[in-house]
């Protein structure tokens, strides 16, 4: 049983008779403490393009890394309060799809967003999103930078919906598509889009602290888009990573049996015009050694740079009188291969590309820090928000196609057990997805699960038409052994019984099928 002891300066204090107490009873005892207290605040800062290769996440993060470790001690600092999810994974590993999914708690199936135009409230549904439902009761919503993905994406980063007085600030874009990556001087970096936002956000704290809005609480949402391409930085974060220090990755190749389809041309780094003499991005090539050098020691960089303004953001919220009631949510979109498998970008449903870190601060609840290998989802992200702050639990959508007819409802689950019993599961699997179109349309549904001791990988590239898949008509199967090969470079679906492969087909055709787990 879980008895309430005390709950005194916002600060919980549980004592569990049972550990093996089931989560959903925990979360239903967490939620009767949450929402008895003042509503928090929220601080919620997304990264672009970041891998979990940051200081929380240990001495090797992304399998087979041989680089110097990133320097995130900004990022460990708030880790250091968290909850840090080790095992998060995105739905899509694609800015637009991931979003949107977080967005609105919803799988792409269901938002039907798979690419970076389709707008969710014009071809999935009118879902209400994070920020929306902080406005539809009572709080301020504020935004800068990259949260949505901008543009017809989005409706204009959902301006109509999420934010208050229908206001949101992006800061100076200013598109390059010469170089894939540029360290600046002092003079052009205090003129650079994040530079700029991160200012915004300062003085928005600022305007908190004095009361400037008539509104109570506040939901202020910071996105940062480096290490998004290009990577352009200020130059001294090239300092933390010596060129001698940077190594090229342990495996160019793709892993071996690898299906076609699983595969990503990486035309996202190629349209720069730096690198497109430089390869082709098909099966087997690779870039030249010291381009692949000099580009993993930019996206460091890169990294860097971002943690320093994380640092200060959540700095000045420390400083302001919301430091002990304010939810911290800190996320990235999806992974991003550096080279690994000879591979760039996202695009794919390789752990690299779907692998993202998540870490949520609580007052009163993760305040000593903690961290879960048990798998969670990025979609987690907005129940937990939303309970922690609100003290409320998220509906939880219908099945399958019934969760497009409900607007505010979760397809995922709320973390808050985990941020007392870290090492109890919430959800058997993470599940990703990632399109291809082929001679036909081709959806590739992957599943990361535990089964007889062993993590593994399985995906299943079959046919899609008008949203309902042909498992007949399929283009590969992956399956990778995490346990034995964390870098994924032998795909062993061919070799594997049926006794392995049977139940991980019946994960993913009931994932598809809106099937929860």
């Amino acid at each position: 049983t879980v008895s309430v002891l005390n709950w005194h300066h916002s600060r919980l204090h549980l004592s569990m008779a049972g550990r093996g107490l089931h989560p959903r009873l925990l979360l239903a005892a967490l939620a009767c403490v949450v929402a008895a207290e003042a509503r928090k605040n929220v601080l919620f800062i997304a990264v672009d393009d970041l891998r979990p290769e940051l200081t929380p996440y240990g001495p090797n993060p992304v399998p087979g890394t041989t680089s110097p470790p990133m320097h995130t001690p900004n990022v460990a600092k708030l880790a250091g309060r968290s909850l840090v999810a080790l095992k998060s994974y995105v739905q899509q590993a694609l800015c637009s799809p991931s979003r949107a999914s977080m967005l609105t708690s919803r799988r792409p199936d269901r938002t039907r967003v798979y690419d970076l135009v389709s707008y969710w409230r014009d071809v999935g549904g009118n879902f209400t999103t994070l920020p929306q439902y902080f406005l539809e009761r009572g709080y301020r919503t504020i935004g800068m930078g990259k949260i949505f993905h901008p543009g017809v994406a989005s409706g204009n980063n959902d301006l109509k919906y999420s934010w208050s007085d229908r206001k949101y600030f992006s800061g100076p874009n200013r598109p390059e598509k010469e170089h894939a990556w540029r360290a600046v001087n002092r003079s052009e970096a205090a003129t650079l889009q994040d530079t700029v936002v991160k200012n915004y956000a300062l003085d928005t704290i600022a305007n908190l602290t004095k009361g400037v809005w008539p509104e109570k609480n506040f939901f202020l949402a910071v996105g940062f888009h480096k290490p998004h391409l290009p990577f352009v930085f200020p130059e001294e974060f090239l300092d933390y990573y010596p060129k001698g220090a940077v190594a090229l990755p342990p495996d160019q190749y793709a892993p071996k049996n690898m299906p076609e389809v699983a595969w990503s041309k990486y035309g996202e780094l190629l349209s720069y015009e730096d690198q497109t003499p430089l390869g082709t991005g098909d099966i087997g090539t690779v870039l030249p050694k010291d381009d692949v050098l000099a580009l993993r020691r930019a996206y460091y960089a890169a990294v860097s740079y971002t943690d320093s303004l994380v640092g200060e953001v959540v700095g000045a919220l420390d400083a302001s009188p919301f430091a002990g009631s304010t939810v911290v949510a800190f996320w990235g979109d999806h992974g991003w291969q550096l080279g690994e498998h000879g591979e760039w970008c996202k695009h794919t449903n390789f752990e690299f590309a779907t692998h993202a870190p998540v870490m949520i601060a609580v007052p009163g609840l993760t305040d000593s820090g903690m961290a879960t290998h048990e798998y969670t989802e990025l979609l987690d992200v907005f129940p937990t928000v939303v309970e922690a702050a609100i003290g409320e639990p998220m509906p939880t959508c219908p099945p399958g196609e019934a969760s497009r007819e409900v607007m505010a409802c979760t397809e995922g689950t709320s973390l808050l057990p985990l941020m007392v019993h870290p090492s109890a599961p919430v959800k058997a699997a993470s599940f990703s997805q990632y399109p291809r179109h082929k001679s036909y349309p081709v959806m590739g549904y992957s599943v990361v699960t535990r089964l007889d001791g062993h993590e593994l990988r399985f995906t299943k590239w079959c046919k899609v038409e008008e949203h309902v898949v042909d498992w007949g008509v399929c283009n590969g199967a992956e399956l990778y052994n995490h346990t034995a090969d964390p870098g994924e470079n032998v795909n062993i679906a061919a070799d594997a019984p049926g006794s392995v492969v049977g139940p991980l087909l019946k994960m993913v055709q009931e994932y598809a099928a809106g099937g929860r787990f």
